[in-house]
């Protein structure tokens, strides 16, 4: 029994990183702009299609068609925040969401006419040959899951807190305005900030996609748990995003091991639904309140 829960428990952690990516993204975005972008999944599924069409189609190495896809990917927030976001300024909530909902049925349309809708795969980065601990076994993939993940948690962190452009966007999430005013400019920091989560989404992609496979419609899943993450661990808390990923990706395996496959989407859903009724803030957000 011991062997079995420890299996689930490094599934649910490789599975929660990406999950955890994911979240990141939607709370980069959310801080600096007020959006929830629902195109967040199809910034994962751009990432491996991109790969797998330049290695396989193009013939390019895999180490120089993996650093192109993350820059597709890139241009694609980029220009997603400069023609979609940017000219619906001052809009609703609403607005903005259905806007993103738009962008999202545009790529997966897009994704579509150009690959259709065959399955893909990225070679495993190091082999596949298992590694037991225990009677559990784990993939050198997973560890590139994990890890890679970490790394770009913690790279994120380091970029908020340590460097002028970091620290520029957290001004424009405080207050844009006020951040102007002192000669910051907040366009840009707006495409930053869209760039570097297409570009965390991009990596999860490619990170998770040799284990999982992918295709044209794989961000749907995949941005509604990274979206739920955000919302389990404080929308708007990044840290808070990524510790909700992990927390859905083991709560999903352990229900999926130890009650049914079946259940294993219900039974995260029912947990974030239980969250939003007893503490909208999230599990590691703060309360606010607002007076009217």
């Amino acid at each position: 029994m011991f062997d079995q829960i420890l299996q689930f428990l490094l599934t649910g952690i490789t599975v929660g990183a990406t999950y955890a990516l994911v979240a990141l993204g939607f709370a980069i975005i959310y801080n600096a702009s007020d959006v929830v972008n629902f195109a967040q999944g199809e910034f994962v599924m751009m990432g491996a299609m991109s790969a797998i069409a330049m290695s396989a189609g193009d013939g390019l190495p895999i180490f120089l068609s993996l650093p192109l896809a993350v820059l597709v990917t890139i241009g694609v927030g980029i220009l997603l925040q400069r023609f979609a976001i940017a000219p619906a300024r001052g809009a609703s909530v609403v607005t903005t969401i259905i806007i993103t909902i738009g962008a999202s049925i545009f790529l997966r349309g897009v994704a579509l006419l150009l690959w259709g809708k065959s399955i893909f795969a990225l070679p495993h980065f190091s082999g596949e040959q298992p590694i037991h601990i225990g009677k559990a076994t784990l993939l050198p993939q997973n560890l590139w899951v994990m890890g890679g993940a970490a790394l770009l948690v913690l790279g994120v962190h380091w970029f908020f807190n340590h460097t002028t452009h970091g620290k520029a966007i957290l001004a424009c999430s405080c207050n844009r305005t006020a951040a102007q005013l002192v000669g910051i400019n907040v366009g840009m920091m707006m495409l930053i900030a869209y760039g570097l989560s297409a570009f965390l989404g991009a990596m999860a992609g490619i990170l998770v996609t040799p284990i999982t496979f992918t295709s044209y419609d794989a961000g749907v899943m995949l941005g509604l748990k990274g979206f739920s993450a955000a919302i389990l661990g404080g929308f708007g808390n990044p840290m808070g995003a990524v510790a909700g990923g992990i927390l859905l990706g083991l709560i999903e395996s352990l229900a999926a091991g130890l009650i049914s496959s079946g259940y294993k989407d219900a039974i995260g859903f029912i947990i974030l639904l239980l969250v939003l009724f007893f503490r909208p803030s999230g599990l590691f957000g703060k309360a606010t309140a607002e007076r009217v």
